[in-house]
């Protein structure tokens, strides 16, 4: 939908009439009700809720929508409603607007920048507002509305919403938690819908039982013979709409046989058809018409239909459609009473006459230029260029607008219109390339598999290998697959695009990362790489050679990195240089440039930037200490890489979480997220993710005290040839192999792993491995040294990274305890203790206070703080109410209701014991320390 869409198809309160499973009712669905009624009740005592209702064709779905809007009727609460229009798939926010639009007057309330948003979404001004924009001022419109009263919104025939509502609706679904909103939609079993792609819960209908499938049936048909009803109640299932449809067919076919040797949808769209069969041939073309857009309303679809039949269609022909029972009214329209009417009718026209039922309707829609485009499309046969090429401008413009799918879509169906094959290859990629940024992997893989490989021209080339790059990474072999990017990235720079070639060797660069490579295929893409000429300080440039060259290459660009002042208002920029920075070591710079990063993808409504740089790039932070931003980011990254199919990061953000976890000696959680990790196919083969999780095991085994199957588990990551190890972050790894090194007595093989790290951290000096090194160096020294090398560990960088300060200083302690020197032995154990209540690293802070104890001295428990009593959100949510940000610009933030905000800052007052936000910030120092 687009600047044509002036009014919804049709909305009414009540807009979902009963299912057609007659006077029967809700037979049998007894527990479903119940448990409808359960969160009804919940929404209208202000917890929100979603839930999605799964079932074949005619299974009650849409009866059970019906009783539960009927009950919020009873209750006077408000009920939205919105169906999804097979037809009114391409266009953007039709579905969100049918269901947004009672609520629109109340718009004004919102700021200004989200009245807008919607205005211009729904086509009441010019715009291109993002779809995660529209989708958090949808948001916020909804949670003002419950506010004055709780609300329920209804969505029928999810899986056939167009892509933008949908999304958006989901989107809306995971976060009215604390708003007074029920959602409750229903789809098709097995149909792909973004509610099942966001982890909404759902509930699948199932068919009848026997003894409730013979009443609705005697209800429906007392007179049937008992031959005819034993077969109806075998073909119909415990579908309720076949046990009222069959007996029908059955009455107008003069038999008790209904086409039991077809499939029970065959039978059902037959039995419509045969239905329809009794008017006369005005009122079928209307049905014809409707059946073309049923979200039409009524004048101009008897219009349409009037020029299609080339007689007048009236509303005597409309009245006979709806007494045999096919339709309905709606609203300022019609509707088939089931969709699978719908789908009878259509099918079962001639093909001149639904091309004609298209033309026409494009006729009548002449003030509705995008909806009238897609009926053009509809009608036409064949190939048309000029169409492709508005349904190009249109796809374009959907684009901006964060429709994604809908363009997908569009450039599909241009695909389809382009004379000239290489205009339709062009088409087809452009498709693959937007689904493959919003995760759409099979889809993106379907539009490939449609392109023609010999009209690929070198930079056409170029583009399916980035497509392949997103949708098939684990197809292909690393080595070869890196070598291959570089020989296109050579060709598509000799074509003349050298940006194309640059984010072709990015890409081979990112598999250096992932999966490691060996020296020729690193050497190959450098040399490409300088073969661009980019400008020495290019963040692209310095990000592909920190990854493929660090050793070589590193120094200059961790002094290109010191040097420059980038344009933090540009998220590709920050991402590049965020992305070099952290893989060299330099973290505080590397996650200083990911904030801005992360700050400009928040304000845009890029989500699926926000689920990579807020997942993979929040590894580093857990070194500097940061872990309450680290969990609360994480789980952020996790819910946006679930809306936006970026899988991978869902499972990277595990090993955040997985370490974390440890290092507070939270292990049974821990070991959920590893096992999550070891599940998943995404994690294969990726040596990124590998190391982490091989990390983090062995931090479990050492803080429990099996320093043995520690030391083992970590010195794997010193083997290249195993696949936990990675060129990079094994060295990261030289602390805990350290520690493990001592407690298991095996000093001297740990000195033998770690013999080239004082080199390589002198050949690339990033904080990172000179904090390491340093460390290390410490741990392992021998007596004689230990005081000298400890004390230059914690006067240099150690000693201004607070996780390695404390364990650095837990050590000394317990190394002067043990060579009785006790009373130097309380200071570093006090300040270790201290570091690590800090943190919250319950099991390095209880070895402390024993170790304390040991030394002669009583430690007390620590003290409760923020962090005990908030969850990461709620810290999040206070740490940025406590600088200073309204309700609205929390919310904003972090695409939440900012009544949610509020109500989480009702609840985090008390239990912090203050009565404002402006206690806050000192009620918060506790954890800042």
């Amino acid at each position: 939908m687009g600047s044509e869409i002036a009014a919804p198809a049709f909305f009414t309160r009540d807009v979902l009439a009963t299912t057609p499973t007659g006077g029967g009712g809700l037979v049998g669905r007894e527990q479903y009700l119940a448990a409808l009624r359960e969160l009804l009740d919940r929404a209208a005592d202000g917890n929100g809720s979603a839930l999605v209702l799964r079932g074949a064709a005619g299974i009650g779905k849409s009866a059970l929508l019906a009783a539960v809007r009927d009950a919020a009727l009873e209750r006077n609460l408000t009920v939205l409603s919105a169906v999804g229009v097979e037809n009114e798939a391409g266009l953007c926010f039709a579905a969100l607007h049918q269901l947004l639009h009672p609520l629109l007057p109340e718009a004004v309330k919102l700021p200004l920048a989200q009245q807008r948003t919607l205005r211009a979404a729904f086509g009441q001004e010019e715009g291109g507002p993002d779809l995660f924009s529209v989708a958090l001022a949808a948001l916020q419109l909804i949670g003002e509305a419950a506010a004055q009263q709780p609300i329920v919104l209804i969505i029928d025939d999810l899986h056939w919403l167009d892509p933008a509502s949908a999304d958006a609706l989901s989107f809306l679904a995971r976060r009215i938690g604390k708003d007074a909103v029920f959602v409750l939609a229903a789809t098709r079993a097995g149909q792909g819908d973004p509610a099942d792609r966001a982890g909404l819960p759902d509930l699948v209908v199932e068919p009848l039982p026997e003894d409730a499938a013979a009443e609705l049936l005697q209800a429906q048909a007392p007179t049937l013979t008992t031959t005819a009803r034993q077969r109806l109640l075998a073909q119909a299932s415990g579908n309720p709409l076949a046990l009222t449809e069959l007996p029908r067919a059955l009455r107008h076919s003069g038999t008790d046989r209904v086409g039991e040797d077809f499939p029970l949808t065959a039978r059902l769209e037959a039995a419509f058809a045969a239905r329809s069969a009794e008017l006369c041939p005005a009122a079928r073309t209307l049905l014809v018409v409707l059946a073309a857009d049923v979200g039409c309303e009524l004048r101009r679809l008897l219009s349409a239909a009037t020029e299609l039949a080339g007689a007048p269609v009236t509303a005597d022909h409309l009245q006979d459609a709806l007494d045999i029972g096919l339709v309905e009214l709606s609203g300022a329209g019609m509707r088939f009473r089931h969709p699978m009417m719908r789908t009878a009718i259509y099918a079962r026209a001639p093909l001149t006459q639904r091309l004609g039922a298209h033309s026409c309707l494009a006729a009548a829609l002449a003030d509705f230029p995008d909806k009238q485009l897609w009926h053009r499309a509809a009608a036409t046969l064949g190939t048309d260029d000029s169409l492709a090429a508005e349904l190009e401008a249109f796809a374009e413009r959907s684009r901006r607008r964060g429709a994604i799918m809908t363009a997908v879509n569009a450039l599909h169906r241009a695909a389809e219109l382009a004379e000239r094959p290489e205009r339709t290859t062009t088409l087809l990629l452009g498709a693959a390339e937007l689904a493959s940024e919003i995760g759409a992997r099979r889809e993106a893989q379907d539009l490939v598999d449609r392109a023609n490989p010999s009209a690929l021209g070198p930079i056409d080339r170029a583009r399916l290998a980035t497509v392949q790059e997103v949708i098939a990474f684990s197809h292909y072999d690393p080595e070869n697959r890196m070598l291959e990017l570089v020989d296109i990235a050579g060709d598509v720079h000799r074509a003349g695009n050298t940006d194309l070639a640059a984010e072709l060797l990015w890409r081979a660069a990112s598999r250096c990362f992932f999966q490691d490579a060996a020296a020729p295929a690193r050497t190959a893409i450098a040399e490409q790489l300088d073969l661009l000429d980019l400008p020495a300080q290019d963040p692209r440039r310095l990000a592909i050679e920190a990854y493929t060259v660090p050793w070589d290459r590193g120094p200059a660009v961790l002094d290109q990195l010191a040097r420059l002042t980038p344009d933090r208002s540009d998220a590709d920029t920050m991402r590049y240089l965020g992305y070099a920075a952290l893989f060299l070591g330099d973290l505080r710079r590397g996650s200083a440039y990911i904030d801005a990063a992360a700050g400009v993808g928040r304000n845009q409504g890029r989500l699926g930037l926000l689920a990579g740089i807020l997942g993979a790039g929040n590894w580093s932070r857990i070194w500097l200490g940061e872990w309450d931003t680290v969990r609360a980011e994480t789980e952020e990254s996790r819910a946006f890489a679930a809306e936006t199919g970026e899988e991978f990061y869902g499972v990277a953000g595990r090993t955040n979480l997985a370490m974390i976890a440890a290092l507070r000696g939270e292990t049974e959680l821990a070991e959920d997220h590893l096992r999550e990790i070891h599940a998943s196919p995404m994690a294969v083969g990726m040596r990124c993710i590998q190391v982490t999780a091989q990390q983090t095991r062995g931090m479990i085994q050492l803080l429990a005290g099996r320093a043995e199957d520690a030391f083992a588990t970590l010195r794997r990551v010193y083997d290249p040839a195993d696949p936990v190890s990675h060129p990079m972050r094994r060295w990261w790894i030289a602390a805990e192999l350290a520690d493990a090194a001592v407690a298991a007595e095996k000093v001297d093989e740990a000195r033998q792993l770690l013999a080239e790290l004082p080199a390589l951290a002198g050949r690339l000096p990033a904080p990172m491995l000179l904090v390491v090194d340093e460390y290390s160096r410490a741990v392992l020294a021998a007596d004689d040294d230990a005081d000298t090398v400890y004390a230059a560990a914690l006067t240099s960088h150690v000693g201004s990274w607070p996780l390695y300060r404390a364990r650095l200083q837990l050590h000394h302690g317990r190394r002067l305890r043990r060579l009785r020197r006790m009373a130097e032995a309380r200071e570093p154990l006090r300040a270790a203790r201290d570091g690590f209540d800090a943190l919250g690293a319950a099991p390095w802070a209880e070895s402390a206070r024993i170790e304390l104890r040991a030394a002669g001295e009583a430690s007390t428990r620590r003290a409760a703080n923020a962090r005990d009593q908030l969850t990461p959100q709620e810290l999040q949510i206070a740490t940025l109410a406590a600088e200073g940000l309204t309700n609205r610009q929390i919310a904003e933030k972090l695409y939440l209701s900012h009544r949610t905000v509020g109500s989480h800052l009702y609840r985090i007052f008390p239990r912090l014991g203050i009565t404002g936000r402006v206690e806050l910030a000192a009620a918060l120092e506790s954890v800042a320390a």
